[in-house]
């Protein structure tokens, strides 16, 4: 007779109120919780679906009442082809005027149609080693490009001229070789063809793709900037010094004010309301008034950043003071306790572990702080460069600042938290680590000195 398999244990269900999940799942889901985003965030602008502009490659100068365009530049998809549209049209008149007979052009506006290439040339390496500045030998070399494209000893993919632009280059080409070599002195006047403005599928200009956001970070860490401005990590420094130089006024002046307020009724009554008042102000309308104070450098941040920062730590850590156990109290005061030894041995320690994460809640809340901070007086720090790329339309350069912010913020959040569990472990219901051991050995050093004390004193009685 066979034996009946044990049965299998009941599977652990991931949802259960109140109750906290295995080490492992609660790993999984962290990873989750960054990794649908950045799908989420990938999905919307490498699927063609959701692709809703055309990125310039190469463009045409200025035709009618149509904008002008640089390469880069990000249009509607409908409209590109409205835009095709009109380079066409403005091609069919050249031709149609050249066979009257009365074409006007001059030699200046074939000049800015042969640049049309140099997109196209800088990609090949053709102008490798030309000064950008010599317009002379720039068109010389777009125009030998010209040649060697339209005679066929050069040689492009359809992504980087179109089919239809090299019949174009081919046509002009008739013109241009008359003019062989190039004499920018003697240049044909007769009007050339617009090459057909080319572009790519692209995500809308305010969500660039994860790919061209690294590229831009790494250029911007690694490239020495250009007109003398600040490198980025000395952006960086100077933000974390408003942030954390803030942080600590706040702390130094709210914690003392916070511990009183909860303690005793009368600092309560005497600072909270006006404080709970004072908290609804938005912090932006004392800018011009800090500004004035303080003058346009740093101050004016940090004071800034105090001003966010400061009423909101003094109304938490009092209501934090207001909930430690009154049994505690009751107990040390049953045991003799002074209101000083109250304070310092049991209020105190008792809320530690709450006011260190209120204090981790309030250093997230200057980092929101920052940005408009940075932007009082004179504009600094990562703030400078967020608006002023940012009024670029270059999001690309923006995203991985803002995302730095954020990396910065959940990174020293993790941390605190890490250190509290080595703080705190009552809290944590864990053993007390490698970090309690240091951070508590003065206390056990000074714990020894009282034992010793008290061994000597009833001896000395005796």
């Amino acid at each position: 007779m066979s034996e009946t398999p044990p049965p299998k244990p009941p599977r652990d269900p991931w949802f259960r109120i109140r109750t906290n999940l295995t080490g492992r799942r609660r790993a999984v889901l962290m990873i989750l919780s960054f990794v649908l985003p950045i799908a989420i965030w990938s999905l919307a602008t490498y699927l063609p679906a959701f692709q809703s502009e055309i990125k310039f490659t190469l463009v045409t100068e200025k035709i009618g009442n149509s904008a002008a365009f640089s390469v880069g530049d990000r249009i509607d998809k409908e409209y590109f082809s409205v835009y095709l549209d009109q380079v066409r049209d403005e091609n069919k008149a050249i031709l149609e005027a050249r066979e009257a007979g009365d074409a006007k052009g001059s030699s200046r506006a074939n000049k800015k149609r042969l640049r049309q290439l140099m997109p196209l040339a800088e990609s090949m390496g053709v102008m490798d080693g030309v000064p950008q500045d010599d317009f002379a030998a720039v068109d010389g070399k777009l125009f030998s490009l010209y040649g060697s494209l339209a005679e066929g000893t050069a040689t492009v993919s359809n992504d980087q001229l179109t089919a239809e632009n090299l019949e174009i280059v081919k046509a002009n080409w008739e013109l241009l070789k008359e003019f062989a070599p190039y004499d920018s002195k003697n240049f044909i006047k007769t009007p050339l063809l617009h090459l057909l403005p080319q572009g790519v599928s692209s995500s809308p200009v305010f969500l660039p793709p994860p790919h061209e956001c690294l590229i831009a970070a790494w250029d911007d860490f690694t490239k020495e900037p250009a007109n003398q401005q600040p490198w980025m990590y000395e952006r960086l420094l100077g933000s974390l010094k408003v942030v954390f130089g803030a942080f600590l006024l706040a702390c130094l002046i709210g914690i003392p004010i916070g511990l009183l307020c909860g303690t005793y009724d009368f600092f309560a009554k005497l600072i909270e309301p006006f404080t709970d008042f004072f908290r609804y102000m938005p912090a932006p309308t004392f800018g011009l008034l800090l500004q004035a104070i303080f003058g346009v450098a740093g101050a004016p941040k940090i004071a800034m950043v105090f001003i966010g920062t400061f009423p909101h730590m003094i109304l938490m850590l009092g209501n934090t003071t207001r909930q430690l156990d009154r049994g505690l109290l009751e107990a040390a005061q049953t045991l003799g306790a002074k209101p000083r030894a109250l304070f310092t041995k049991v209020i105190v320690p008792g809320i530690m572990p709450r006011m260190y994460n209120d204090l981790r809640v309030l250093l997230g809340w200057a980092w929101t702080w920052l940005v408009i901070a940075e932007l009082i007086g004179e504009k600094t720090g990562l703030t400078a460069f967020i608006d002023t790329q940012g009024g670029k339309y270059n999001f690309d350069r923006v995203f991985p600042v803002i995302i730095m912010i954020g990396i910065i913020g959940f990174l020293t959040d993790q941390i605190l938290q890490w250190i509290a569990r080595g703080l705190f472990p009552w809290e944590y219901n864990t053993q007390g680590g490698f970090i309690s051991k240091i951070v508590g050995l003065p206390g056990r050093l000074l714990s020894k000195i009282g034992k010793k004390e008290e061994a000597i004193i009833p001896a000395e009685t005796a």
